[in-house]
């Protein structure tokens, strides 16, 4: 005891508290290893000392508390740990805000009421976790860089855009059981699907060094499951308005969107009077639309039939969260089809053929004359422009960038014609659909007897001739297969394409009767007979007999031909306003019978009339002109009679 008392020293408020200072601070000297030795113990020793000093009339627990929490190494332990918690929850609260600017779905770290205070080493391994993730995320964000470049041509946000991929590619990999942790399968890059289109702007990661410390680090795609993307981020689409333009396969898509709001039992905007066209060629008009004069119908699904289109018309109609799409051909090849289907009017029923036409015809083309659009630049005028206009225009290009500019603020996806399984699939993914929402047959398609081929020669007047249609087509043949690699990707494409393509062979399989399509003059069932015009002949389908009713109707419906089934709808929709229309176009019927039964005795009785004058004049015996008159006007009567209707 007296070792320890003479090699203490002063401790804090000692001098205060009487306690005597070290007389032998100077004395015997110890060896380095003894002193260490000796240290803890004095100190500990010390310190109870110091707290007896301290509280001589309290008790030893309430004493040592007192002296505990007013040390001032307690204090900057406090402090430390003050300053690590603030700094966590400063960094979690900037990995949200990073999380919500990209996207992805926030971070949460759970926290319970027994970790309110972790140590420093566990808020340091937190601490590194929580960087690797954000380098992860900072990683992905630097790899979709183009997709961000791409949001302007689409009129979307890049949140939007990445957010979509990011979900797509992990549900498809999933789907695979290919998601590995912190990793990104991309796309492939080769650009089978059109040759000389640009390549794919999905980008690749070139950190393959960085990559490998990631492994083990957990990823935001990896907290992904299939059934969050499908409810969470990913809600189907009901608001839809398809601009449908002429010969480019889209009364095929016309019959996928009525199959969809038929099964989900969807409002159509559909024609005012059973009309099947929104009053085309005519710009479009809100009052065209059956139901929103009357105010009988308070909320439209779907708008997809024939309209020139006019945005702040249908605007009126459709809410506010509509998507808008629409389809183009090849110029050259819509313009065959055309010259055929619609030979009758005014610009083609004079030429022989479209060679013809272009050498000769539309030098006499009067754009005034109705009909006459369908020979010009159709594509330009169903989307609401101008069409009257040639190659070597002087504002051809000024006119052609306004188009551009403006189906591109009014629409969110423009498919192409020549690539529709790709253009299904593609709108599958827009709309967040299904493949069986998509599978289709072709409907409204021609014969292979009906069609001719062109020279090079006759393509490239085509082009002249439809300049503004064939810019619009070159820029969004383009822009198609960038919204491809950023929504979709191409090795994805393939797969969901040969899955559609295979889908539709199954169902051809079970609902036709031959397989494929037919002449119209091999239909057995005259209410699936589509309906024929021009020179072209349009083919149809039989059903197989050998199928359930409930298949039967699903069959049914694929080969239902645009104009009965848009009927159908319509009675559906409105069935007192069909059953006044159906007895209406009878009485229509029996009015006309009358009209032309009267005007068949009118010209019987004009013809026996100038045959009675004939024979007066011809015959000079009054008693052989009655003979002759009467066995003439017999003979008239009976074969009139049997020419009548």
């Amino acid at each position: 005891m007296s070792l320890v008392w003479t090699t203490y020293t002063t401790a804090p408020g000692g001098d205060q508290a009487g306690l005597p200072t070290n007389p032998w601070a100077q004395g015997p000297r110890t060896s380095p290893k003894s002193q260490l030795h000796l240290q803890k113990p004095l100190r500990n020793f010390q310190s109870q000392l110091s707290i007896s000093a301290r509280c001589p009339n309290t008790t030893g627990t309430l004493c040592v508390r007192r002296v505990l929490f007013s040390r001032r190494h307690s204090l900057w332990i406090l402090l430390i740990l003050l300053v690590v918690c603030i700094a966590i929850q400063t960094f979690v609260a900037r990995q949200a805000r990073n999380d919500k600017l990209t996207g992805l779905p926030h971070l949460r770290f759970p926290v319970s009421k027994q970790h309110l205070f972790p140590t420093l080493q566990n808020a340091w391994d937190d601490f590194q976790s929580a960087l690797a993730v954000k380098q992860e995320v900072t990683l992905q964000t630097e790899r979709t860089t183009d997709i961000h470049n791409l949001n302007e041509e689409y009129g979307k946000s890049s949140n939007d855009i990445l957010s979509r991929y990011v979900n797509l590619v992990t549900a498809s990999h999933m789907e695979a059981g290919k998601v590995s942790a912190g990793k990104l399968l991309q796309p492939n890059h080769g650009n089978k699907l059109s040759s000389g289109l640009p390549g794919s702007l999905v980008p690749h990661s070139t950190r393959k060094g960085k990559d490998k410390k990631l492994l083990n680090t957990p990823s935001p795609l990896s907290l992904f499951k299939a059934p969050i993307r499908s409810k969470a981020t990913c809600q189907s689409k009901s608001h839809i308005v398809f601009l449908k333009t002429h010969k480019t396969a889209s009364s095929t898509i016309l019959n996928i969107l009525y199959r969809y709001g038929e099964s989900r039992n969807l409002t159509f905007a559909l024609p005012l009077n059973k009309h099947s066209q929104l009053f085309y060629p005519f710009s479009f008009a809100s009052h065209f639309v059956e139901g929103v004069s009357s105010r009988s119908v308070r909320e439209f699904h779907i708008m997809c039939n024939h309209m020139r289109f006019r945005k702040s018309e249908v605007a009126k109609v459709m809410p506010a969260d509509t998507f808008y799409f629409s389809i183009l051909r090849h110029p050259v090849a819509m313009m065959e089809s055309i010259f055929i289907y619609y030979k009758s009017i005014q610009a083609f029923h004079k030429t022989h053929s479209l060679d013809d036409f272009l050498d000769n015809g539309s030098q006499n083309y009067n754009s005034s004359v109705t009909n006459n659009h369908y020979a010009h630049n159709i594509l330009s005028f169903d989307f609401g422009f101008d069409n009257n206009i040639r190659a070597g225009a002087e504002d051809l290009e000024e006119r052609a960038s306004m188009a551009i500019a403006a189906i591109e603020r009014d629409f969110q996806l423009i498919l192409i014609s020549e690539y529709f399984d790709e253009s299904m699939v593609l709108l599958k993914h827009a709309l967040c659909w299904s493949l069986d929402d998509v599978v289709s047959f072709k409907l409204n398609s021609r014969s292979e007897r009906t069609r001719h081929p062109l020279s090079p020669n006759t393509a490239e007047k085509i082009k002249g001739w439809n300049a503004l249609d064939w810019k619009i087509y070159l820029h969004f043949n383009t822009t198609f297969w960038h919204k491809v690699d950023s929504l979709v990707g191409r090795e994805q494409m393939k797969r969901e394409v040969s899955q559609l393509r295979e889908l539709q062979t199954k169902l051809a399989s079970t609902c036709l009767k031959d397989g494929g399509a037919v002449d119209p003059s091999q239909i057995k069932d005259a209410a699936l007979k589509p309906f024929q015009y021009g020179a072209a002949v349009i083919q149809g389908y039989n059903l197989n007999p050998h199928i359930d009713t409930q298949t039967k109707t699903k069959c049914q419906r694929l080969i239902t031909p645009e104009l009965q089934y848009t009927d159908l709808l319509y009675t559906q929709q409105f069935p007192e306003l069909a059953a006044k229309h159906r007895q209406a176009n009878r009485m229509a019927a029996l009015q006309h019978q009358r009209i032309d039964r009267t005007g068949a005795l009118g010209k019987v009785w004009v013809r026996e009339s100038h045959h009675r004058q004939f024979i007066r004049h011809k015959l000079p015996n009054l008693k052989n002109q009655k003979a002759s008159t009467s066995a003439l006007l017999t003979h008239t009567a009976a074969g009139n009679r049997t020419k009548m209707p």
